[in-house]
């Protein structure tokens, strides 16, 4: 490598300055996360990626970081996309573990828990001394989860009886607690539980042979006349509606793990460029290389200004709430997330062959942000029914149902 050219002196993928508008003590705690993830993560993301283990022993020191639900403790909306965006522009594994724990299971105790419930679990699971999973999706209905799911849950008593079986359960195998959703089986409304993954009759068995998010223990979870107390359901969950709250916030926030993933992508192939030499100058010196970082990095760029903007609605809802409004609603978070994650897969696409045959193995670290981009482009809704989803609301016509 020619010494004078060092690619950490060089422009930042956060090419227009997106961070800038984060006030100053939001940009110091940027700043805590980065050293936190480049000392405890960076160095063994790929180990962890490639046995497909969870580093439990990460937890304590993740929930020292007080990072759970930003919102909720006063950071804005562009902050805590900005944090998820950086996670997993370290390691997209320990971004969705986040991400499911406390956008999901955290978010849902906020939201929709008893205050009994909240001083009972609410100061454990922000602080990681639990952990929670979010269980809707079943092995015979995704997408279409809304109107097809067949977990049961029925009242008996003071207790509910749950049987059924969900499937991609993230965190799955390991968390003491799942926010279980399940359909009342005599209201057909859909509940919400708090269900202690230890109880009789729950069973959890580890999804192997993933190719991507291979740190993440997804798992396949059966409910077998599981009972549980009426004091464990979710008090503020009274149809799929609910649901749809924790959906949408979610969705917006794999919109951000797509930025964080194409900022990922953009750091490795632009330093790989910089520093592999071929024909005796390093191959950033070549057009074609130059043309595909500068496409990888508009698609970053276009992405993250699409994901600022929607941040930008969500604070002004936040901020300004009226009834029967929301600035962003499902289907701008599904326009977000569908568009990012095109962009993002575009992106890795370029920046795996600018590695050329170093870019289909771990040690070089294209190979693993090209692999769990693919789980992104997937989860939280397929561009395709995420494109429908919009498609939906532009024309007023469902192309679904």
């Amino acid at each position: 490598m020619d010494n004078s050219l060092n690619p950490d002196d060089l422009p930042s993928a956060d090419y227009f300055s997106f961070e800038e508008l984060l006030n100053k003590p939001e940009r110091n705690k940027l700043e805590e996360l980065r050293g936190f993830l480049a000392k405890e993560v960076a160095p063994n993301a790929g180990q962890w990626w490639n046995s497909g283990e969870f580093p439990h022993e990460l937890l304590p020191k993740l929930g020292g970081l007080g990072l759970s639900t930003p919102v909720q403790q006063g950071y804005s909306h562009l902050f805590a996309g900005i944090v998820i965006a950086e996670m997993t522009r370290c390691d997209t594994s320990i971004a969705t573990f986040f991400m499911v724990h406390h956008d999901l299971f955290v978010d849902a105790l906020h939201r929709f828990g008893s205050e009994e419930q909240k001083n009972r679990l609410l100061d454990d699971a922000m602080h990681l001394r639990t952990t929670g999973a979010f269980a809707l999706t079943e092995p015979e209905h995704g997408s279409d989860v809304a109107g097809g799911m067949a977990t049961t849950a029925t009242r008996d008593g003071d207790t509910w009886i749950l049987n059924g079986a969900k499937r991609w359960i993230g965190n799955g195998t390991f968390c003491d607690y799942m926010l279980l959703w399940a359909k009342d089986s005599e209201t057909g409304q859909i509940r919400g539980f708090i269900l202690d993954a230890t109880l009789p009759g729950v069973s959890r068995t580890r999804i192997d042979n993933k190719i991507a998010l291979r740190t993440v223990q997804n798992a396949d979870i059966k409910l077998e006349d599981v009972r549980v107390a009426e004091a464990d359901r979710f008090a503020g969950i009274s149809s799929f509606e609910d649901t749809k709250y924790l959906l949408r916030g979610s969705r917006i926030q794999v919109g951000w793990q797509a930025v964080g993933q194409q900022l990922a992508a953009f750091d490795v192939a632009r330093r790989y460029a910089v520093e592999r030499h071929q024909f005796g100058k390093p191959i950033a010196g070549f057009q074609l290389v130059q043309e595909q970082l500068v496409q990888m990095l508009g698609n970053t760029v276009a992405s993250m200004g699409m994901m600022t903007r929607v941040a930008q609605l969500q604070e002004d809802e936040y901020l300004n709430p009226k009834p029967g409004r929301s600035r962003v609603d499902m289907p701008q978070a599904a326009l977000a997330k569908s568009y990012t994650s095109a962009r993002m897969r575009e992106t890795v696409s370029l920046g795996r062959g600018i590695l050329g045959g170093n870019g289909i193995v771990t040690d070089y670290g294209m190979a693993k942000v090209f692999a769990d981009a693919e789980a992104i482009f997937t989860y939280e809704g397929s561009k395709e029914i995420n494109t429908l989803i919009t498609g939906r609301d532009i024309t007023g016509i469902s192309a679904i149902l």
